[in-house]
Order: C-alpha cells, then sequence, then structure tokens
C-alpha cells in the first residue's frame, strides 16, 4: 500500500526540479560570468583597462592584511562555533540540560546577523552592559574605560560575533543528523566496554553526524569569511575584511572602481576556495588521528569532566544574544542613561515615534520582498517535491550539491558580477531584481526545512484518497497539503527571515535604490544614536520572529479540533 502516487506523468511537473535548480544555479553562474568577463575584455563596463585594474588592487597595500583577517575571523568563528556544538552535544546527550539549550538556541536561529551583531555590541562595548552592571562595585569606573573593543584590529569581537550567531544553525543541524544515526545504541555498546559517556559520543556518533553535517559547516565557513553587514557592526576598519572593501569598490560613484572591485571578487573566491580545501585535508588528519585514539584503548574518564563547562558555555552563547536584544529593546525605549547606570532614568516612547514614521517604507518593502521571494520558494519546492511523489523522483548527491551553491559561493564573489550585467542589460534597480536576488538564498533553506516533513508524510493516506476517486491533484491540494500546514509555514517562515536578513543582494541588486529595514539598519551603524539603532534592530528582529509566531499559531486555531496534526502535541 505504501507506493509513490501515480498519476499521468505531467511534462510540466517534471519541469519544476529543473526550474528550481536553474534559479539556483543560473544566477551564481551569471554572477561569476560578471566578475570574469570584465577582467578579460569581454564585457566593457567602463574606459579603465581591465590589467590596470588588476595592477591597482594588487598594488593596495591592504589587500595582505585584508585577506588575513578575512581568513582568521571565519576560520576561528567556524572552529569556535563547531567547537561549542561539540562540546555541548559530547556531554549532554540524553540529559534535559540538551533539551532546554535546544528549546533556548532554536528562536535565536531566526534573529538577522545585524541585530545579533548590534545586541552584542551594545552588551560588551566599554560603555555596554557588561561594564555599567561591573562598574559600581568592582572597578569603580565613573566613565567608559578607554578599551578598544569594537571594531578591534585582530577581528576578535567579529570572530566572537559570528561564532554565537552560527552555533545555533550547526547545533539544529546537528541534532536533525542525530536522528538519522542510531547514537543510544551505540553509546550504549561503547559504554558496556567501559568508555565514559562523552567519550562514547566523540567515538561513536560523532564522526557520523559530522559526515552529514559537512555542507553546513562550509556553509558557516564561506559565510564567516565573507560577511559584510556584521563586519561592519563589528569588524574592524583600517584595514576592513575583504568583503567589506570590495563593497565599497563596488559602492564608489567612480565606475573604474568596480573593475578593481570585480579583480578583488575573485581574490576573495580563492581565498573561500583554498580555505575550504585546507579545512578537507585537516579533516582527514583528524580522522586519521580520531581512529588512532578510538583503537588506542583509552577509556577517556577525564572528558566527564567538562560537563559544568557545556552547561555554561552553552547557556552564556544563548545568553549573550537574548541579553543582547534585551539591550536593543531597552535602549529603544531609552530617556536619559547616564554612565554607569544600569537602567535608563526613564523609559520613554520618545524614539519610537520619531523614527517610526521613518520605519513604515522599509518595513513594507522588507514584507513585499520577503513574501513575494518565500512565495515562489514555496512553490518551486512544493512542484519539485511533488514530482519526486508522482514520478518517484529522487535528487542525487550532486543535485543536493548544488543546492547548496549558492550558499558555499560566497555572496561578494558573484553577486558584484550579477550587478554588472544587471547594469549592462539596464536593470539597475527595482524591487523585482531584489526579489529574484533573494530567492537564490531563501529557495535552499526552505527547500531543506520542507524536504523532510513532506518525504516523512505517510503515503497511505494518498492512497486512500486516490482509492476514493480523487485525482493525485486532490490528493496534493485536499489531503497532502492541509496536513502538511504546520511544515508548511515553519519554511514560510524560515525564508522570511532569511529574506529579512539579507543585506548584500539587496544593495548591490537594487542599486542602492531599495531600502529595508536590514540595510537602513546597517547604515546606521556608522553613527553613534543607539536609540535609533536600537529602534532600527527590534523592528528588524520583529520583522524575522512574526512569521515564526505566525506559523506557531495558526496550525493549532486551523487544526484545534485535530491535535495530531500539531506537532508540538503528537
Amino acid at each position: 500500500m505504501d507506493r509513490p502516487l501515480r498519476g499521468p506523468v505531467t511534462p510540466s511537473l517534471t519541469l519544476v526540479p529543473r526550474l528550481t535548480l536553474a534559479a539556483l544555479v543560473l544566477p551564481v553562474g551569471a554572477g561569476l560570468w560578471g566578475v570574469i568577463a570584465p577582467l578579460l575584455g569581454l564585457v566593457q563596463i567602463t574606459g579603465a583597462d581591465p590589467t590596470e585594474a588588476i595592477d591597482a588592487l594588487l598594488a593596495w597595500p591592504g589587500l595582505g592584511p585584508s585577506a588575513l583577517l578575512s581568513v582568521t575571523t571565519g576560520v576561528s568563528a567556524t572552529l569556535l562555533a563547531l567547537s561549542l556544538v561539540v562540546l555541548i552535544l559530547s556531554q549532554l546527550h540524553g540529559r534535559p540540560a540538551l533539551a532546554w539549550l535546544r528549546r533556548l538556541l532554536s528562536p535565536l536561529l531566526s534573529v538577522p546577523h545585524a541585530a545579533a551583531a548590534f545586541g552584542l555590541a551594545f552588551l560588551i562595548a566599554p560603555s555596554g552592559w557588561v561594564t555599567r552592571v561591573f562598574s559600581p562595585w568592582s572597578t569603580g569606573w565613573d566613565q567608559p574605560p578607554d578599551l578598544l573593543i569594537l571594531n578591534d584590529p585582530w577581528g576578535l569581537t567579529l570572530t566572537l560575533g559570528l561564532a554565537i550567531k552560527e552555533a545555533p544553525f550547526l547545533l539544529l543541524m546537528s541534532l536533525a543528523a542525530l536522528g538519522q544515526t542510531r547514537a543510544d545504541q551505540s553509546i550504549l555498546i561503547a559504554r558496556a566496554l567501559g568508555h565514559s559517556a562523552s567519550g562514547a559520543w566523540l567515538k561513536t556518533v560523532f564522526p557520523a553526524i559530522y559526515a552529514q553535517i559537512r555542507l553546513p559547516v562550509y556553509v558557516v565557513l564561506a559565510y564567516s569569511m565573507t560577511a559584510v553587514d556584521v563586519a561592519l557592526i563589528l569588524g574592524p576598519t583600517r584595514p576592513s575584511t575583504l568583503s567589506v572593501q570590495i563593497l565599497r569598490w563596488m559602492s564608489d560613484p567612480d565606475l573604474a572602481y568596480r573593475l578593481q572591485g570585480a579583480a578583488g571578487a575573485l581574490v576573495q573566491l580563492a581565498l573561500v576556495v583554498g580555505v575550504m580545501a585546507l579545512w578537507r585535508a585537516a579533516e582527514q588528519a583528524v580522522a586519521t588521528l580520531g581512529k588512532a585514539w578510538i583503537t588506542g584503548g583509552s577509556r577517556s574518564s577525564g572528558l566527564d569532566r567538562l560537563r559544568p563547562l557545556a552547561r555554561v558555555l552553552g547557556g552564556l552563547s544563548s545568553l549573550g544574544v537574548l541579553l543582547g536584544l534585551a539591550g536593543l529593546v531597552i535602549w529603544s525605549f531609552a530617556g536619559q542613561w547616564r554612565y554607569p547606570d544600569v537602567l535608563p532614568d526613564q523609559m520613554t516612547l520618545r524614539s519610537w515615534q520619531r523614527f517610526a514614521p521613518q520605519l513604515t517604507d522599509p518595513l513594507m518593502e522588507t514584507a513585499l520582498i520577503a513574501l513575494a521571494s518565500t512565495g515562489i520558494a514555496l512553490i518551486l519546492c512544493i512542484g519539485s517535491l511533488e514530482a519526486e511523489t508522482r514520478h518517484n523522483l529522487r535528487p542525487t548527491g550532486r543535485a543536493m550539491a548544488l543546492l547548496y551553491l549558492p550558499l558555499l559561493i560566497p555572496q561578494i564573489a558573484f553577486l558584484p558580477g550579477l550587478q554588472v550585467l544587471l547594469l549592462q542589460s539596464g536593470l539597475t534597480s527595482g524591487r523585482w531584481v531584489v526579489v529574484l536576488s533573494h530567492l537564490v538564498f531563501v529557495l535552499p533553506y526552505v527547500f531543506l526545512s520542507l524536504s523532510d516533513p513532506w518525504r516523512a508524510w505517510d503515503r497511505r493516506y494518498g492512497t486512500v484518497a486516490s482509492a476514493l476517486g480523487s485525482s493525485p491533484d486532490g490528493v496534493l491540494f485536499r489531503v497532502r497539503l492541509p496536513m502538511l500546514l504546520a511544515p508548511l509555514l515553519t519554511a514560510a517562515a524560515i525564508g522570511c527571515a532569511v529574506s529579512v536578513g539579507q543585506y548584500l543582494p539587496t544593495l548591490l541588486a537594487g542599486g542602492g535604490r531599495v531600502a529595508t529595514i536590514t540595510t537602513e539598519a546597517v547604515a546606521l551603524s556608522s553613527g553613534g544614536n543607539r536609540r535609533a539603532i536600537g529602534v532600527y534592530a527590534v523592528a528588524q528582529t520583529l520583522a524575522a520572529l512574526i512569521p515564526f509566531a505566525i506559523a506557531l499559531g495558526l496550525p493549532r486555531l486551523v487544526h484545534r479540533n485535530r491535535r495530531a496534526l500539531i506537532p508540538e502535541t503528537r
């Protein structure tokens, strides 16, 4: 009875998976071509000589330091995030603390990177909450200490911010992979052989999990090396990371700098590819050492002593983001707030009244772009998954790799080229250009979040509906989609959150003429008005969280008489 639904072969439906892959691959390929072609003289965008642009890039004294900064911050942030996840899972697997951390970290995944960066900045700045809390009874500071914490030249704050924000993503990916392994059985056997609980997890479970989360780890590595919005808020300025400098060249009024920016984008791409190759080599080296450790006979009894550290670091990473967001909220309502007072003298709506009229247009633009890009992504994903069901198709490994392509190729490496091609075609700005650029990044997340619930749906429901005379389309629209309402809304919420947080695609594809809440919030980072930053960052966070609230509440309302269709009550 458990068979794929078979209806007449629908050519238009079988084309949907190809359209989905095309929506992912073509913009990336076109963007890379738009970077390479001007440097080869195949596309003329200015009167500048490509050779002169390359020479100017190589002669720029900040190239080496900026490239080194991108590598060190990206690799360090990825290592920190992955190490934290491994520490938490190895020490807390099967314990209530892990479930508590998961509930605490899951909502943080939807917080936009820019809002999290602003929150961390308000928390650890010399005049931030940390010094305000400890100053009255420990340091005795009457004014903020003269310490370079934000925008430090080594990128330490940038590394910390990226690691804290990416750790929830890797943790949730690891937990999803954990469900596809025989973790409990493997640990039980290892414990019976005398291994400690954490040692058993590292030796028997972690290798299987890492094989499944390798691509997400590479995504984190590529993003951390090339992040622009977080680097603008927390990163060094002289020199800045290479991605930030490329953005400055591509945004310069002098069009001759676009060629220099295109050359820089290729350097950035080469750096990411090179670091990924080194990371892959390091994986093999670690695997060799791991095999020697596993077969060496050590029971690793001392590893369990790290359990309190796992609880503390997991809690601190969560509280860091939550307290930062709380600081943004307080600053948005703060009246007079002198240092070193922990709280403002008064709370007022003055900042919201002042900036609310300016928020309306960016929020409307953000909502329209997010809904449009997410809606298109949902249609493509549902069509692709339904084609799998009806025609017994299965995505190949190559197709899944292409799904990750826009997340693995740095945005700063192909978006400038896409901007060049848009300029050549006359599409210099416009909402739909931004929508299509967002779709490239929304589509992978929507597909990944929807594919597992779709494939796990019990096809016997469809068989029964077909036996009662329903067509394949009837099964889709009257049975499957209503039953999958909660996963569909969750996928849509994830897509909206991804769209809300997009900074570089909005700025480059929109030509600086499409203002969203994210572009406006990041633009405020160069100023010192914390109340304005608080208002915009809170508005950006709410724009990302409201779809999740709808995704949680609407199934309860629609399925109030069908409790088994609400995931939390199954």
